[in-house]
């Protein structure tokens, strides 16, 4: 990033008063807004590794993956119990999964009448940043 003149620092400083109150994330209540922006974050930036603020949404991505690796604890935990948290953690709705399928998809996975495939858990570990794993 190189020195920063006298004249840029006030941009920071007010750039990161910003930011900062979404790069802590110590509870439960900083979890959920982080993981708000991170979804505000994706819907704008996609995979896109050009895109100015891919660096932000990786960091974010890593601050709440470090926070549920501490606080939240999936093992043991069905396929269904962690889509199901995952679901109410970024507030989503049975329509809110294309990476699953179909509303009526959905559904059935969470009542046990289907389970999710490989092509499924792939898209859902990438879509919420965490392990294939949790999902077997």
């Amino acid at each position: 990033m190189g020195n920063t003149s006298a004249v840029e620092q006030p941009k920071f400083t007010q750039a990161w008063s910003v930011i900062e109150p979404s790069l802590v994330v110590q509870t439960a209540q900083d979890h959920k807004h982080a993981v708000a922006l991170l979804d505000r974050l994706l819907d704008l930036v996609g995979d896109d590794e050009r895109h100015p603020l891919f660096s932000l949404l990786e960091v974010l991505g890593m601050l709440i993956e470090n926070y549920e690796h501490e606080h939240v604890d999936i093992r043991g935990s069905t396929p269904v119990e962690v889509l199901k948290f995952l679901m109410e953690e970024h507030d989503l709705t049975q329509s809110g999964l294309p990476e699953v399928g179909s509303q009526g998809v959905v559904s059935e996975v969470l009542h046990g009448r289907r389970q999710l495939n490989t092509q499924q858990i792939k898209a859902l570990s990438c879509r919420f940043h965490v392990s294939p794993e949790a999902f077997f």
